[in-house]
């Protein structure tokens, strides 16, 4: 049914091309695509290793650069590419795409390399592009942003006539075992959770510093963690798509041992995104230095643990959801949507944990929901823009169930 090209073998990646190969009537050509070569080879061996049966082809590309893109694309002419790589190559892939009359789905929006701040509008700016050229590309295809947007277009749909406040709970109670490290690329992460808070109420987004604003929930199955406001890009399109909303915010747990390591982290300064130059010894072995450029971020990126090595030692589990509360009927009603998925369920499945678990089977859910028909459209759009039903249902049956509580304390 389809040819599909992906970007990326990381974590994510992992768990997008087990669930692609586990779905071989829908994606009928596969090629993994990333900077190394080898990494994508290392992903096709684990596969096979599992007992999968696949011919899944392999290429190297610098995702960065629209000229290797672009021969890569019309090398292959994959009908749908998925960008697992980077945020700061969401607009090289999105040229690379229109160039060569390819459809575009990805999971993060786009956020310049060199400042920490992110927004859909460099990505919408395409719509008209997009459009003219019969192309259709999917943003933020993941969990969250992703299934969120899909969570609050079924309420929307089938439960409210009008939604007035909305609150997205990500919690990750689960534990590795480390000291200090990131459930998914470092670098992105660090960069997230590291920008001052933004929330929308009445009209009007509000600015908060980074992580001031914090409260216990309480999460199913998980109990009562501590909940930190932040910025995150779905609430954008959001309150753009549903204009009845008075409030929408994000929460995400953390625990206090990850917040003091990353107040060390920003007190040293290996937060920082700018380059300095650092006296380094050559190779060579004769003693001499170089003044060489790094980022503290990217260097320090470089020795922490690998998201990708977390799985097999991650117990608990994360749970993540919708609490929305609105108007149905005349009647004020409260509404919970949300999804739990135990690490070690999603470490024996795909040899990942379950942050990438999470993120990796609705990008796979998106692409079949385009490969089948159900959401394909010329344009730029996000989740909430698809029908959510048949996407949620996959997500049922590819292991992302999700449950509904009605009539309760939303506890915000």
């Amino acid at each position: 049914m389809g040819k599909v090209l992906m970007i990326g073998a990381g974590g994510v990646a992992t768990v997008a091309a087990f669930k692609i190969v586990q779905n071989q009537d829908v994606f009928t050509e596969f090629m993994i695509a990333s900077r190394r070569k080898e990494k994508c080879d290392a992903l096709v061996k684990a596969i096979h290793d599992k007992g999968y049966k696949a011919d899944i082809k392999t290429a190297q590309v610098d995702a960065d650069d629209v000229e290797q893109l672009k021969e890569l694309f019309n090398s292959f002419k994959p009908e749908l590419v998925i960008n697992l790589a980077l945020p700061y190559q969401d607009l090289t892939i999105m040229d690379a795409c229109l160039a060569c009359g390819c459809n575009y789905l990805d999971t993060a929006n786009y956020e310049p390399k060199d400042e920490a701040h992110f927004e859909y509008s460099w990505q919408w700016a395409y719509k008209d592009k997009f459009e003219k050229a019969g192309l259709t590309a999917i943003l933020g295809c993941g969990f969250d942003p992703g299934v969120s947007q899909a969570y609050t277009a079924y309420a929307a749909k089938h439960h409210f006539d009008e939604i007035h406040y909305l609150d997205i709970v990500d919690c990750n109670a689960g534990n590795h075992h480390k000291a200090f490290a990131t459930n998914f690329n470092p670098e992105i992460n660090i960069r997230e959770i590291t920008q001052k808070g933004l929330y929308y109420e009445n009209g009007k987004w509000i600015e908060t510093e980074p992580l001031a604003v914090h409260q216990d929930l309480t999460y199913p199955n998980i109990g009562p963690r501590d909940s930190y406001l932040m910025h995150h890009e779905e609430l954008e399109s959001l309150v753009k798509n549903y204009p009845t909303i008075k409030r929408a915010r994000f929460w995400m747990t953390f625990g206090k041992q990850y917040l003091t390591y990353l107040d060390c982290i920003q007190i040293l300064g290996m937060s920082r995104i700018d380059e300095i130059e650092y006296e380094a010894p050559l190779a060579d072995g004769s003693g001499k230095t170089a003044k060489v450029k790094i980022v503290p971020l990217q260097f320090l990126k470089a020795v922490l643990p690998n998201p990708q090595d977390l799985g097999e030692n991650y117990d608990g589990e994360t749970s993540i959801g919708c609490r929305i509360r609105g108007i149905k009927d005349g009647k004020e009603q409260t509404y919970y949507i949300y999804n739990n998925c135990k690490h070690q369920d999603a470490y024996n499945e795909t040899g990942m944990q379950g942050v990438s678990y999470t993120t990796g089977v609705p990008a796979m859910a998106g692409a079949m929901m385009f490969f089948k028909g159900l959401w394909r459209k010329p344009g730029v759009w996000n989740v909430e823009d698809f029908d959510p039903d048949p996407f949620l249902e996959v997500l049922n049956k590819q292991g992302l169930p999700w449950h509904e509580e009605f009539g309760g304390d939303l506890e915000l």
